[in-house]
Parts: structure tokens; C-alpha cells; sequence
């Protein structure tokens, strides 16, 4: 048995069809970055008086298996987790060789997911299923590598196997979305006064907490859609600033291209920003923070397009 290593982890993924239950085929294997999933089980202290001061036995809680899931941002893999985060979408094409899968925030139901997080090293292989994909975060920067973040509920994990049970999973990876290609645009123009800014939408998820034998959830019920984040802005009063003063609504968009068509971008057409402070703290230039929302008033809050060759992600 050899020690296990994180740069030989493989993981592979795939959509259930019924909450909770892994999917016996349709695996895909996809890149990750690293990931805190798993299942923990905390310890109740005894509470019981009258046998002396020393310590009874502890009682067993609740099941939680929730986690973060680091992933990188590239022009393949990541349409997989949307799907997850937002539901299926709606897909065109090909034109060019290319197909144009458009997701869109607010459905009704969303999809659950089995992840198989593997270390051939020992070999180790568990599978966390009932994942629900909570909240998905992307920062933007000038320069570094592109990621993102997914905040998961799960229901359980499989005890590790020296076995996959993923089969021969379809390999799902291609080149990564760079933070040097990245632009932001204010009112369908492009924004040149901003140093950061992250986007980030969450579906707000409820946990069907009831009581259960094994501890574990029942699932998870979608909340109030939610799509937000940050901006920072360097130098004089500019667009951000006269919406915010106005209290008028900006359409905002994020978005990555490479030079083989294939494109992210996530829209976000009404969103509503706060006034900010202009606070100095040295010598350097003068940045403001914008800490927006967007708002579901008129359209769906968040539109993602994803620019890519596969065809599907069903």
C-alpha cells in the first residue's frame, strides 16, 4: 500500500437520477483543485449526573457531509458544473464546431450529485452522494489562475473501496479560462478602472432536516436565488459611481475568451450598487469598494453562456 498523494487524486462525477442514489454509469472525470468533502459525525458530551466526576460514555450526533469543491475555470469541465449549480440549459449549435450552452439562475428543481474522489496511490475510492450544489464563487484578478469555488450539501459518503465504481468515465477537461484574458463591462462597456471583483450566485438551499435512522438529510429544498458579489474600483468617479449615487440600476457582465471561439461570460443585467466610502490608506492610488446585488425584478438575475465543443452535458 503506498502513501497517497494529491497530485495523483482523480475525481469523477456524475449527475443522479434519483436524490441520494450513485448512478451506476454516466461518469465524468474532471480536474480539480482540491476539495473538503466528506462526511462527519461530531461527538454529544454525556450530560447524566450521579455515577461520580468522572466522565460517561459520549453519545453520536447528527450525519453532515457538506464541503467545498475547488475546480478551474476551462472551457470544458466547468459546463458540468453549471449544469449542476443552475439546472440544465438550453444548447445550439454547432456552428463552427462550436455549441453555445446558455444557464440560466431561478429554476424550480435542481440536479443532485454523486463525486467519486480517488487515490489510486493506496488505492482509496469514496463516493459522496446527494451533493446539491449550494454556491458557486469566481474571483477575478489581473493576473493568476482562474477558479471556482462550489459550496456543496451533501447527504452521505460511501465507505472507501479499493474499487471505482465510476467505470471508465468520460474525460472531461480542456484549456483553462485566464485571468489575463478576462474583461468587465459596465453598461455593455468595457470597465478599465477596476482592480478585483468576484461574482458569485447561490441557490440558497434549505436542508430537509427530519428524523432519520442513519442521521443523514432528506434532501434539500432550492431557496431564494441570490447572485451578488464585489468590485473595486481605482481613480476618479466614473459609471459605478454615478449609478450608485443615482440609485440607478448597471447591467454587468464577466467574461473569458480564448482563441479557438470558445468563450464564458456571465450577465448579470440588473444589478444595484451601494454608495461606497473613497477611503485613503497611503501613498497609492485610491480604490472604492462596491459590494452589488442583483435583482430578478425584470429578467432572471443571471445569465451564464458557455462557448464550447461539447455538445452536451446531460
Amino acid at each position: 500500500m503506498g502513501r497517497p498523494l494529491g497530485i495523483n487524486a482523480v475525481m469523477a462525477a456524475a449527475s443522479e437520477t434519483v436524490y441520494g442514489q450513485v448512478p451506476a454509469s454516466t461518469f465524468f472525470k474532471l480536474p480539480l483543485i482540491s476539495h473538503g468533502l466528506g462526511e462527519e459525525q461530531a461527538l454529544i458530551e454525556d450530560d447524566q449526573l450521579g455515577f461520580g466526576r468522572e466522565g460517561l460514555d459520549p453519545t453520536y450526533d447528527v450525519i453532515t457531509a457538506d464541503g467545498d469543491l475547488m475546480v478551474p475555470v476551462e472551457q470544458r469541465g466547468i459546463g458540468f458544473w453549471l449544469r449542476q449549480t443552475f439546472g440544465p440549459p438550453v444548447t445550439t449549435g454547432p456552428t463552427g464546431g462550436k455549441y453555445t450552452h446558455v444557464f440560466t439562475s431561478g429554476a424550480q428543481a435542481l440536479p443532485s450529485t454523486s463525486i467519486e474522489i480517488g487515490q489510486p496511490d493506496e488505492p482509496s475510492y469514496s463516493v459522496h452522494y446527494g451533493l446539491v450544489l449550494n454556491t458557486i464563487k469566481i474571483a477575478l484578478a489581473r493576473s493568476g489562475m482562474l477558479n471556482a469555488t462550489l459550496s456543496m450539501i451533501g447527504q452521505g459518503e460511501v465507505d472507501p473501496t479499493v474499487a471505482s465504481v465510476a467505470g471508465s468515465p468520460t474525460p472531461l477537461r480542456g484549456l483553462r479560462f485566464a485571468q489575463a484574458t478576462g474583461s468587465i463591462m459596465v453598461d455593455g462597456v468595457v470597465a478599465g478602472d477596476i482592480v478585483s471583483a468576484d461574482v458569485a450566485y447561490s441557490n440558497q438551499l434549505d436542508k430537509v432536516e427530519v428524523i432519520r435512522a442513519d442521521g443523514r438529510i432528506a434532501g434539500v429544498d432550492p431557496g431564494k436565488a441570490m447572485s451578488n458579489g464585489s468590485i473595486v474600483v481605482r481613480g476618479p468617479r466614473g459609471t459605478l459611481f454615478n449609478k450608485s449615487r443615482g440609485k440607478i440600476s448597471a447591467a454587468l457582465s464577466f467574461g473569458w475568451a480564448l482563441g479557438d471561439g470558445t468563450s464564458l461570460t456571465f450577465a448579470l443585467p440588473r444589478v444595484w450598487l451601494p454608495k461606497p466610502k473613497r477611503p485613503i490608506s497611503g501613498p497609492k492610488g485610491v480604490t472604492s469598494t462596491f459590494n452589488y446585488q442583483a435583482s430578478g425584478a425584470a429578467a432572471a438575475q443571471m445569465t451564464v453562456t458557455l462557448v464550447t465543443d461539447v455538445a452536451s452535458y446531460a
